[in-house]
């Protein structure tokens, strides 16, 4: 997702297209059930930076801030593949495109957790919407500027930006490298409901009590 100004953004960067509706048709197959589910959201800057390879993407050479990289089902199938295929409309392919840019991964990814969720890949795709469009995010993680910060001090702003998560219903994922330790992904859970919920033991951070936030491009 590209840059956000202002001091209360939203994860969800503009649905140009509001009121338009895409069509949603029921859940063609019953899933397992779903206990809970983890949104990641990945912090562009410090997955380029870490990762050359990725300069290539389009949400490196587009200067994208975030980037959800999909919304994981809590269950107890351990095999979640479904060869169905993903049919957006041509507007839900381009409202989904602003927070999850690469067609190919978004695929792949409705590959992998499709046979675990109860929807069809247009109402999985409409979900991570509405998820990413009510979550508020702190200004910092989508600033230009590098900078060290305490990870109480980013799970605090977190809470207080978004009312009802609790605190460890947010983790936090870094990796190190020369520069010390550098934030990389932002772990969000949420009840079937869509209410946030505390993180279970399968997810979990390893951030070190201060880090960094590599600054946008």
């Amino acid at each position: 997702m590209r840059r956000m100004t202002g001091s209360k953004k939203t994860l969800w960067l503009a649905l140009l297209l509001a009121g338009a509706g895409y069509g949603v048709s029921p859940a063609v197959l019953a899933a397992p059930a779903v206990h809970g589910y983890m949104m990641n959201v990945q912090l562009v800057p410090a997955a380029c930076s870490l990762d050359p390879q990725r300069n290539k993407k389009r949400k490196c050479l587009e200067g994208y801030s975030l980037n959800i990289t999909g919304l994981f089902p809590e269950t107890n199938s351990q095999d979640c593949f479904t060869s169905s295929a993903v049919k957006l409309s041509p507007i839900q392919a381009k409202v989904v495109a602003r927070v999850m840019p690469d067609e190919n991964a978004r695929n792949a990814l409705w590959h992998e957790v499709g046979g675990c969720v109860p929807m069809n890949a247009s109402q999985y795709f409409r979900t991570i919407i509405n998820y990413a469009e009510k979550l508020k995010i702190p200004e910092e993680l989508t600033s230009q500027e590098t900078r060290q910060m305490q990870s109480a001090a980013l799970r605090s702003k977190m809470l207080r930006l978004n009312s009802g998560l609790p605190a460890n219903g947010v983790q936090f994922s870094c990796q190190p490298s020369y520069a010390g330790n550098i934030l990389t992904d932002i772990k969000i859970c949420y009840r079937s409901n869509g209410g946030y919920m505390q993180c279970s033991g399968i997810v979990s951070g390893n951030c070190p009590a201060s880090f960094t936030i590599k600054g946008s491009f």
